[in-house]
């Protein structure tokens, strides 16, 4: 399998889980999916990523956002490693983890990598739009734990960006300024997509409010 490419469509799988059977496609619906991986059960940064993930719902949720862990260990492992996420997190986790033993979605998505460890999966994350398009990648190694901040930082940005013509600059936070799309050249067209106006540092760097704010 070679390595998923930004907006490839995320591969469909039918997989057991810790609440049961789930078709990928029909589980994320039309919503946004976070499908993310972790080498194991019981692995304390794993656990420390699952128990932020869960006390994340709402932020999810406000974005419309379903999230779904991997593990390769079998999904009656899956629901004994929950009760220990909830306890030592104190939070409740309130998505699936992805019971992938066969390594079928590990491979489909390329989580196995060899030169770093060959049964393991590394820390993996995947943002897939409603049109089940792959919209971000991302992979650390199994001794860094992620930053879920960032990854809804990415999420607000991708949604505020495909419904408005900006991009969104360097550590670009919800409600900073944006900035306007160089291939965007109509000045009246410009003036009614964002009439709170703009300050140009350069042509082709056009500062606006976010406009949805």
């Amino acid at each position: 399998m070679t390595a998923l490419h930004l907006g490839d469509i995320a591969p469909d799988f039918e997989q057991d889980s810790s609440i049961g059977r789930i078709k990928f496609h029909e589980f994320l619906g039309d919503s946004w999916g976070v499908l993310f991986s972790h080498p194991a059960d019981f692995t304390p940064v794993c656990t420390t990523e699952l128990g932020y993930t869960a006390r994340l719902a709402d932020e999810f949720a406000k974005r419309n956002v379903k999230v779904l862990a991997l593990s390769v260990d079998a999904a009656a492992s899956h629901v004994k490693w929950i009760d220990d996420i909830n306890e030592t997190q104190s939070t409740t986790v309130n998505f699936p983890i992805l019971a992938d033993e066969d390594r079928k979605v590990s491979t489909l998505y390329d989580m196995i990598h060899p030169n770093a460890n060959t049964t393991l999966t590394v820390r993996s994350v995947f943002i897939v739009d409603p049109q089940k398009k792959v919209r971000l990648t991302l992979t650390y190694p199994a001794s860094t734990g992620r930053n879920f901040n960032e990854i809804l930082r990415v999420i607000d940005s991708l949604q505020l960006t495909d419904s408005h013509s900006v991009a969104t600059p360097v550590n670009w936070e919800d409600g900073d300024d944006v900035i306007i799309v160089p291939s965007l050249k109509d000045e009246d067209v410009i003036k009614q997509k964002f009439p709170k106006g703009y300050k140009a540092v350069r042509p082709y760097l056009r500062v606006t409010p976010q406009p949805n704010k």
